[in-house]
């Protein structure tokens, strides 16, 4: 579990107290970006009761399985925005399992209630990545996969 002065896992650049941590402490996310973002970071840190509470009552499952087997990579978010209060964001979340990499793309709705934003559903789609030992590695470093997350794969 990293540190609350470690870099936030959504990629911001702020540390996870400054970004994140914040609405996992109970803080209001102001934009359907910033909740999904946190909702991103809470996936990463295998914070179940957070990814719960942000979930809108009407969709939301009885239980979350932890994930420990997925690491998640890298955040990006393609597009968002609001109307009144409904939200969406488009985003593409790059993870590893074991020695397998895999893109998650989806298309999110959210919901504000009582001030508080809630992620209502989406449309996911799931792609398996097989980068070259030459190629950008997926989790976004700069960096050739062979020289980054391909050592020992």
């Amino acid at each position: 579990m990293p540190s609350s002065a470690d870099g936030c896992p959504c990629g911001s650049g702020q540390s996870l107290t400054q970004c994140c941590g914040r609405f996992h402490a109970g803080e209001p996310a102001p934009t359907p970006e910033a909740l999904m973002r946190s909702r991103y970071s809470a996936f990463a840190l295998d914070l179940t009761d957070y990814l719960l509470s942000s979930w809108h009552a009407s969709t939301r499952p009885a239980e979350l399985a932890p994930g420990p087997t997925t690491r998640w990579l890298r955040l990006e978010v393609l597009e968002s925005g609001e109307d009144g209060d409904d939200g969406h964001v488009h985003f593409r979340a790059t993870f590893r399992e074991g020695r397998r990499f895999g893109a998650l793309e989806e298309r999110s709705r959210f919901r504000r209630e009582s001030g508080r934003w809630f992620y209502l559903d989406g449309s996911p789609t799931v792609t398996r990545l097989r980068p070259g030992r030459n190629e950008a590695c997926p989790c976004g470093s700069g960096r050739k996969f062979k020289a980054c997350c391909g050592r020992g794969v």
